[in-house]
């Protein structure tokens, strides 16, 4: 028998319940014995009994086994006990003297998001959401009832030469004490067993029960060099952000990241989906693609287990028009890590840029479950509507709205998100408002071609053709060139037999 069935017989109550029907049936033995005796009742009542006990056995196993589906996982249990299975982690305070170092605690926090995801039975808020209290004073009990979780954990960072202080706190929502405090001062190469220690007892001060492979996935196998995983962590942060100079400044980072340390398949991970990003939003710049294959390659050659190289191997794959290859290594990445966002949200990207809406509404939706992102929650309303599916794509740009206003309390200057802050609010009625945020978007960045494409799609949508089609040139002017992606856009559905428009297309 394998070893994992016995603890999910026991996790689903199987012998619990047919002790119990063992039990019943026992003790419907013994009094249908005693009426015989007393009643002159046939003796073959007595095994008529036993034969309808026996038969309906394995129909109460299977019921139990069935019904043990929907009982709580060991989060869930320690909810009814401890009272606390959901946590937010807020960004880590940067208590060191330079502001540069702030990166730090974003990425220390992101790392145990990131692990304590992992964790059945544990609801973790996505990094989107608390990134909105950072540097913001607030009572951590409003903060968390403002997130409805049951726990936050906050903490600091100061780094002083080598040296490295990280206090940290897991607060109770309900009464405000601590379940867990720490302070760690150690060496700047002691980052990695903080990160996973924090996690680990985060995960048993909320008594959640933690599974073998779910305890190794906690613990992350830290690169050779602490340097280049702080450029590493520095390359992250800059690619969260979609636009040209950062997607370059970015690869920077990984790329000194791999100088540092040559055998980091992350950074190669990094470089990978850095480049394939600027040559698919921006594929006049030459070479990006060539780099973005070569640098995926390299990852899987190091890690082959990496879903973050997987990933990235999937993207350059797509943009190379391989799609049955690069839909596999989408699909690979999704296995080796449930909760891989880049695998989903650019795997739907590629099914619909060649049409397939339903898979790819899925696949956003999916990719916004994983992470809170305006991107992926917006393209999801999209595809709906391209569909047909209006009370699916209402219900979905109400929530890419929510979810983009959030950021942008934070990311006041990100012209992306603009757009399709913009484009959401014209979808709902709001066509004043939207307009005006489409107009800001470009004040923003005037030279930045993917803002210039979403705000001419925004115009196709109002009915402004000629302005929709001179912002759609500005764009390709600028290097905006992905003749697929506009080809398909339900957004430039209007434009589709104007003159200027097919011209425009035959010259992509």
């Amino acid at each position: 028998m394998s070893g994992s069935l016995i603890p999910e017989l026991f996790r689903r109550r199987v012998p619990h319940i047919v002790g119990v029907y063992l039990a019943a049936g026992w003790g419907l033995l013994e009094f249908t014995d005693w009426a015989s005796r007393r009643f002159d009742v046939p003796f073959a009542l007595t095994d008529l009994v036993v034969v309808l006990w026996l038969i309906c056995l394995p129909l109460v196993i299977l019921i139990a086994w069935r019904w043990g589906l929907r009982a709580p996982g060991p989060g869930k249990a320690a909810r009814g006990a401890t009272g606390a299975n959901s946590v937010a982690v807020l960004p880590f305070a940067n208590l060191s003297d330079s502001p540069d170092n702030a990166y730090l605690g974003d990425g220390l926090s992101e790392e145990i998001i990131n692990a304590l995801s992992k964790v059945e039975g544990l609801r973790v808020v996505s990094r989107t959401s608390v990134s909105a209290y950072k540097g913001r004073s607030a009572d951590i009990r409003t903060i968390g009832r403002e997130l409805n979780v049951d726990s936050v954990l906050e903490g600091s960072v100061q780094v002083s030469g080598n040296k490295l202080r990280i206090t940290t706190q897991l607060v109770s929502v309900a009464d405000g004490y601590h379940l867990w405090s720490e302070r760690f001062d150690r060496e700047m190469e002691d980052i990695f067993s903080i990160e996973d220690e924090i996690a680990e007892n985060v995960a048993r001060a909320l008594r959640v029960i933690l599974r073998e492979e779910e305890r190794r996935a906690l613990t992350a196998v830290p690169p050779a060099n602490v340097k280049a995983y702080e450029h590493y962590l520095r390359g992250r942060q800059f690619l969260h952000q979609s636009r040209k100079k950062s997607f370059e400044y970015a690869r920077q980072m990984f790329t000194r990241a791999i100088e540092i340390d040559p055998e980091y398949a992350l950074a190669y991970a990094g470089v990978a989906s850095s480049s394939a990003l600027i040559h698919m939003y921006y594929p006049t710049s030459e070479g990006n693609l060539e780099q973005a294959d070569r640098a995926s390659l390299r990852a899987l050659e190091l890690d082959p287990q990496l879903a973050d190289a997987h990933a990235a191997r999937g993207l350059a794959l797509f943009l190379m028009k391989r799609l049955d290859e690069a839909e596999v290594e989408f699909k690979t990445a999704m296995r080796l890590d449930a909760k891989q966002y880049e695998a989903r949200y650019f795997y739907a990207r590629a099914c619909f840029q060649q049409g397939k809406l339903a898979a790819a509404a899925r696949l956003f939706e999916e990719a916004a479950q994983v992470r809170e992102d305006y991107q992926a929650a917006f393209f999801a309303a999209q595809s709906h509507e391209a569909l047909g599916n209006r009370a699916e794509a209402e219900a979905g740009y109400r929530g890419a709205l929510e979810v983009v206003e959030k950021h942008m309390e934070l990311n006041p200057d990100d012209p992306r998100a603009a757009t399709m802050r913009a484009v959401s609010l014209c979808r709902l009625g709001q066509q004043e408002e939207g307009l005006h945020w489409a107009e800001r978007a470009l004040a923003i960045d005037p030279e930045d071609a993917g803002v210039r494409y979403n705000v001419a799609c925004l115009y196709a949508l109002e009915g402004m053709a000629d302005k929709a089609i001179s912002c759609l040139e500005d764009a390709i002017r600028v290097g905006f060139g992905n003749r697929d992606w506009i080809e398909h856009d339900p957004d430039l559905a209007s434009l589709r037999d104007h003159p200027r428009f097919q011209a425009l297309l035959s010259r992509i």
